[in-house]
């Protein structure tokens, strides 16, 4: 591999690393403040990159210069919830911190990026500066993805926790068909030639100010 790929390549994979850590450290984090020590028991609440790394998700992918992945689930037993947090309340808290982590990760390099712009007048050293546009792009598009109400992501969770009763028969209708959905969501977007990539990186710029 040419040298100057395997810098891209590790520019990448590092901010693709931080921003899926800090994921699945947040689910780990609110579970265990709502009484739900099983993540710290197993070392996942940890801001420590290794215990969250995903061979696949959080190493192949990046490396392979995909702008995307994914990290070995948080494990949250509802049942240890305290006993003034609800099943639905405490799932749905648990499973929006990621996507919120990662949105507050994105506003933060972004803010960044723009307070650069106003008090520097040469800008940011254009390494720096490359990273931050990168980690922004990263954490909308994890946060946004997440989001989705199609099992196994966040999104489905937070609708777990919020969906009427008398509904639950349709969504756990719906929810067994998630691997296909999230298969369409994929596939359709190219069909119709749309380029989700190409609609987030347009946000991040918006955010950014980067072009």
């Amino acid at each position: 591999m040419p040298f100057d790929l395997l810098l891209v390549r590790v520019g990448l994979f590092i901010p693709v690393v931080l921003a899926l850590t800090v994921h699945e450290w947040a689910h780990a984090f609110v579970a265990f403040q709502l009484g739900d020590d099983t993540a710290s028991q197993q070392g996942r609440l940890t801001l420590n990159p290794l215990p969250h790394l995903d061979p696949v998700g959080t190493i192949l992918l990046p490396l392979l210069g995909i702008p995307f992945g994914w990290a070995k689930p948080v494990p949250v037993d509802p049942s240890r919830f305290r006993p003034d947090v609800t099943m639905g309340n405490g799932l749905l808290l648990t499973a929006a911190a990621g996507p919120v982590a990662n949105l507050i990760l994105a506003m933060s390099s972004a803010a960044l990026l723009r307070m650069a712009d106003v008090f520097f007048a040469t800008g940011l050293h254009p390494a720096f500066d490359s990273f931050l546009s990168r980690f922004t792009a990263i954490n909308l598009a994890l946060a946004l993805f997440n989001l989705l109400p199609v099992p196994p992501l966040d999104g489905s969770r937070i609708v777990d926790g919020l969906i009427p009763f008398g509904w639950r028969g349709a969504w756990n209708r719906f929810s067994g068909a998630g691997a296909l959905i999230l298969l369409a969501l994929f596939v359709a977007p190219q069909l119709f030639g749309v380029g989700l990539g190409d609609w987030m990186a347009g946000l991040s710029a918006n955010l950014t100010g980067r072009r």
